[in-house]
């Protein structure tokens, strides 16, 4: 073999070889990977889906909650809307969009939506990481060489990474007054800024507290990534595949007539604000939209709820937006308030862009807010009732949703479901199991249904005992009540006594054919 065909051998090989390693890298972060999936398994459902019926009939009371709330908290003007799932049921105005010629708000209105402008910076990071294009482990100095001189707190401080940004940990310090006015600052600017250095408030990855600037990263990151603009690319990876085709970054490029103006009330009048032009502070807030566009972002998020067997629509993974709607820092809220006033503590977290809160009643809201000089905004959706709410109004720092008395008309007066969890086949059929077993003459344990470790934690025959104790307590058997799932492989079910109720909790094993690994069976008298 001659040297030179060594040579030549050698190349090949080695060509081969980086595209064979290039292709395991592309598959390693392909989206289309195939998974095996239950064919069993049933995605909660409304059992008595009446919310567009009942939900329509509150239209008169809301716009009355709107126009009393405008002129309570003086805002010049105000869009709304309520969207079930995918359809914006209910939309409406009060107010004007400008003092000066009194425009009445339409529902194409824009306005400058602020802080709600992060969930959407948020889904395009998401959307690069789906793509492989990067990790949020990544950290922040391998995109934004300025932040190599960053001067931590500490020596032992871990460095800044993507998550940390989309989850306001990284330890920069809430900089909202200030924050709101750098809205226009050039890209060069803001290269100057982060060269120049910056202040840390905390040691990342450990506290939250909620950063303008780190968003801002987040949308340089976006551009040096994507190769365009981050506007640019949120527009067309985002905004344009839902249909978004009135949202806008700038200010000018909005129709004549169409852009709200923003107020301050102030010496007990409103003073314009002058709106400020699109800058490398936008991904933080500097979108302007309007409620038929907004709502149709607010139902794809919607549209990942439940978790489901179903072909992927939308620029995003359902289970993506799931993951943005999960709280990554949880701290205990337990002065908070329900609708009443009356003391509900509530889990209040941050996920990636959007706030997540779980009151005492179990209502899950999914929300943010937006609020700049001029203009407040809100949106906030319930998963487990597929509802959404928004409005936008034109009054600084205001916050245009009445939220305590719309959800309490909703979830009090409405008195609306929730989707339930069907029960799966192999839970009704050890619950089934379970009944016969209570409903015989004498109990005795099964052994084919029960796992091996029910009898090693402890005694049968003292288990068998206790149970029958309470059977012989409870008398006759009159009914048995449905089973309640807890997941796939939990649940309680009640039984009617003759003298009470008998309850029962089991859970199975996570074996192939799922056996009762607990079973705890108590009873209360009609007496008690």
């Amino acid at each position: 073999m001659t040297t030179k065909f060594k040579i030549l051998l050698f190349l090949v090989i080695t060509i081969n070889l980086s595209c064979s390693n290039n292709e395991t890298k592309s598959n390693k972060n392909s989206t289309d990977v195939i998974q095996l999936v239950s064919d069993s398994y049933g995605a909660p459902v409304f059992l008595n889906d009446n919310r567009i019926e009942k939900i329509k009939g509150i239209t008169d009371t809301l716009q009355k909650l709107f126009n009393d709330h405008s002129i309570e908290k003086k805002i010049p003007g105000i869009a709304y809307g309520i969207v079930v799932d995918d359809t914006l049921l209910i939309a409406s105005t009060t107010g004007v969009l400008n003092i000066e010629n009194k425009n009445p708000v339409k529902l194409n209105s824009s306005f400058r939506i602020a802080s709600m402008t992060k969930s959407f910076t948020a889904m395009a990071i998401l959307k690069l990481r789906d793509e492989g294009l990067l990790s949020l482990n990544d950290p922040v100095k391998d995109f934004i060489p300025e932040l190599e001189e960053l001067h931590y707190l500490t020596s032992d401080s871990p460095i800044i990474d993507i998550e940390n940004l989309l989850t306001m940990t990284a330890g920069f310090p809430e900089d909202n007054p200030w924050g709101d006015r750098q809205l226009a600052l050039s890209d060069e600017a803001f290269t100057d800024l982060l060269a120049d250095g910056l202040s840390m408030s905390k040691i990342p990855s450990h506290q939250y507290e909620y950063s303008n600037t780190g968003y801002a990263m987040l949308g340089r990151i976006i551009t040096v990534v994507s190769g365009m603009s981050y506007q640019e690319y949120i527009r067309k990876q985002i905004l344009l595949p839902l249909g978004m085709n009135n949202t806008y970054w700038e200010y000018s490029n909005v129709p004549d007539g169409q852009l709200a103006n923003g107020y301050r009330w102030e010496d007990e009048k409103w003073k314009e604000e002058p709106i400020l032009h699109d800058g490398s502070y936008g991904a933080m807030g500097g979108l302007i939209t309007s409620i038929e566009d907004f709502s149709k972002y607010v139902s794809f998020h919607l549209s990942a709820w439940p978790a489901r067997s179903e072909k992927e629509k939308g620029p995003l993974k359902r289970s993506t937006l799931r993951e943005m709607h999960t709280p990554q820092f949880n701290f205990l809220n337990s002065w908070s308030r329900d609708w009443n006033g009356e003391a509900c503590a509530s889990m209040i977290g941050y996920g990636y862009g959007l706030g997540i809160s779980m009151d005492c009643k179990r209502i899950t809201r999914v929300s943010h807010g937006g609020a700049l000089p001029g203009f407040g905004s809100n949106y906030a959706f319930f998963p487990k009732y597929g509802i959404g709410l928004m409005a936008f109004g034109n009054l600084t720092y205001t916050r245009p949703i009445p939220y305590d008395k719309i959800e309490k008309l909703l979830f009090e007066t409405l008195d609306l479901e929730a989707r339930t969890l069907p029960t799966s086949n192999i839970l009704r059929q050890r619950k089934n199991e379970i009944a016969d077993l209570l409903n015989k003459d004498e109990f005795s344990f099964e052994k084919d249904i029960f796992a091996e470790n029910l009898f090693l934690d402890r005694s049968e025959e003292k288990h068998r005992k206790e149970i029958q104790e309470i059977l012989d307590k409870a008398g006759a058997i009159e009914s048995i009540q449905k089973l309640r799932p807890r997941n796939q492989l939990r649940g309680d079910f009640k039984i009617q006594c003759q003298h009470g109720e008998i309850d029962i909790f089991f859970t199975l094993t996570p074996e192939k054919t799922p056996m009762i690994q607990r079973l705890d069976v108590s009873f209360k008298a009609n007496n008690q």
